[in-house]
């Protein structure tokens, strides 16, 4: 489940909102801005719902069922891809699941009422007359033909006994009235059954499926020998726990594909831990153990995910390039045995207010179990709820930050490299891909590693000010500290020569003050010195200041390390508004266009 957003009105729904928050892992507060003193911030409570609906989260909204009902409702359309959304009293005396019953929400629902010692109200017919979801079992439990459900419910309340073909807790301990000749039939398989409205079929999925491939083995010739092999032994997908397999493997695209493809976890073992199943293998192969250092890897995998009570009962089956065998196990099992491949993102904050961070930058950092930045990166962040363990560095240490970023995520954990700005504008995706590309680690460049984009303190500026980026721009770092001063003063020449408004970074700093200006210099020799300038610093923080100057009146005295300095070109133009601000703008020709065609 994914982590729940929840939704406060008032001041005086806080602390509930906390207590609720406490029982779920990454829940996150929302509040609205201005009124509350605690939470994530918003603006717009519909807006707000219905992003967190998109998403698939959870929500839980401490207010009354109407408001939630009103601003969701547009949007409704079908009950099995809704997410859960309840509505809780102030006070947390009353709990009502809205949305979502078959979802899960009847289940949070009760949850939070034994937490906070209220009533679950729920309205489901046969939850509250049977004491059980029929429709949502408990995790580990998989129904098979949920069409049949409706009709099966009817039949069920209108007074017709259940005939139970297979013990499951869950069920004989429930108030359902089971009856061996009842015309209601509940039957518990792991392989293919054609359910009815009158036969519902449950799968427990205690099955583990191992699979071995060749280096690049295409995802289509995976997937087909698994549903081969589960055609041909009449079992079926929905009982599958997960997918495991060495951990050499990790990188493997059409091992990844065909988990996502059942959805379920994936998971590896080291060749240590295959090893040891060898006793119970159907197939051990020296030639296997001379490659991988284990003497099976589809057997031994699913056998290992299994535990040591397990049995294989589809022994290994191959095609060309891949393999597959099945164990399992006397109950449903969590897919956490061995190790999830290990997810690194990098993520840019923006340039430091919280209206400017990215919906995906704030997804990744709720996701995340481990986040890795400078403490004041991190401190930006400190507005949300976040379950993820944190680890700050002082300044500099970029590379002791990346080195940590990838040895958490070689561990299997989903870890957050925060950076402000743009990740890989001159942040830590650059450095990350150079240290994975030098290193020797096999570990490091089996990861999972993406860049999820921020908005850069350049667009952040011209924002600010205009449109001073309307036509060809670039950017040049001022720091000799990684390149040669001369070859920057070479790429500010080929900047000034090819007329581009130049961004700066990194303009000065207590050691540097010479290099401003030597750019400065460079850049009078081909534009006036009337060329509109414009001095962005700590741009979406209480200090903020934008300044537009004349590139003959740029000097270091205004400008520090943050600070975004840009240097328009010929044709940028400065607008004096009559409220005393000024806009600046650089024109893309669309005048001399449109006078080109009206006299075409």
């Amino acid at each position: 489940m994914n982590p729940p957003g929840i939704i406060v009105l008032a001041e005086a729904a806080l602390e509930t909102a906390k207590r609720v928050r406490d029982l779920y892992p990454g829940a996150e507060i929302f509040r609205r801005a201005r009124r509350i003193s605690d939470g994530t911030p918003y603006d717009d409570t519909g807006t707000l719902l219905r992003r967190l609906f998109a998403e698939n989260r959870p929500i839980i909204g401490i207010c009354a069922a109407g408001i939630l009902i009103r601003l969701l409702a547009p949007g409704l359309s079908s009950k099995t891809n809704e997410p859960p959304v309840l509505a809780l009293s102030e006070d947390g005396q009353v709990v009502v699941p809205l949305l979502g019953g078959h979802n899960g929400a009847n289940q949070m629902a009760g949850e939070i009422a034994d937490c906070l010692r209220g009533s679950a109200a729920l309205t489901t017919a046969t939850d509250r007359r049977y004491g059980v979801a029929l429709d949502d079992p408990p995790p580990g439990w998989v129904l098979a033909n949920p069409e049949d459900a409706k009709s099966f419910f009817a039949a069920l309340l209108a007074g017709e006994n259940v005939r139970l073909l297979s013990e499951a807790d869950w069920l004989t301990g429930s108030d359902l009235p089971i009856d061996p000749d009842g015309k209601l039939t509940i039957e518990v398989s792991e392989t293919i059954q054609v359910g009815t409205a009158k036969h519902l079929i449950y799968h427990r999925q205690n099955l583990t499926l191992g699979i071995g491939c060749e280096r690049g083995a295409s995802s289509e010739e995976i997937s087909n020998l698994v549903a081969e092999t589960l055609s041909a032994n009449h079992l079926h997908p929905a009982a599958i726990a997960g997918v495991w397999s060495i951990d050499v493997k990790m990188d493997e695209p059409g091992i990844a594909e065909l988990a996502q493809s059942i959805d379920v976890p994936l998971r590896f073992f080291p060749p240590k831990t295959l090893e040891a199943e060898t006793p119970r293998l159907a197939n051990p192969s020296e030639l296997v153990f001379r490659e991988v250092g284990a003497h099976g890897v589809a057997e031994a995998a699913a056998l290992a995910a299994a535990g040591p009570a397990s049995a294989l009962i589809v022994p290994k089956a191959k095609s060309l390039r891949a393999t597959c065998a099945i164990a399992r196990a006397a109950e449903p099992i969590e897919a956490t045995a061995g190790t999830a491949r290990g997810h690194l993102t990098l993520v840019g904050l923006g340039p430091g207010s919280a209206e400017w961070r990215t919906a995906e930058c704030e997804t990744v950092l709720h996701q995340a179990e481990e986040i890795v930045g400078f403490q004041m990166y991190i401190d930006l962040i400190d507005d949300l709820d976040l379950a993820a363990r944190k680890h700050a560095f002082k300044i500099g240490a970029e590379s002791e930050r990346v080195r940590t970023a990838l040895d958490l995520a070689a561990q299997g954990r989903r870890v957050a490299l925060v950076c402000s700005g743009d990740a890989g504008i001159y942040a830590m995706a650059a450095l990350t891909y150079e240290m994975v590309d030098e290193s020797s680690s096999v570990d490091w460049r089996r990861l999972d590693i993406s860049v999820a984009p921020g908005i850069s303190a350049l667009q952040a500026a011209a924002a600010r000010i205009g449109a001073p980026l309307g036509h060809d721009f670039c950017t040049i770092s001022l720091s000799d500290l990684l390149t040669p001063w001369p070859v920057i003063e070479s790429r500010i020449r080929a900047a000034a020569d090819g007329d581009f408004v130049v961004a700066f970074y990194n303009p000065v700093s207590r050691r540097r003050n010479t290099q401003l200006p030597g750019a400065r210099d460079i850049l009078l020799n081909v534009r006036p010195s009337e060329t509109p300038v414009v001095l962005a610093r700590n741009l979406g923080r209480a200090d903020e200041s934008i300044n537009v100057i004349t590139l003959g009146a740029l000097t270091t005295v205004t400008v520090d390390m943050t600070t975004v300095v840009l240097v328009g070109s010929s044709e940028t133009r400065r607008i004096d508004r009559r409220d005393g601000g000024v806009w600046v703008y650089t024109p893309r020709g669309y005048a001399a266009k449109n006078s080109k065609d009206a006299h075409a």
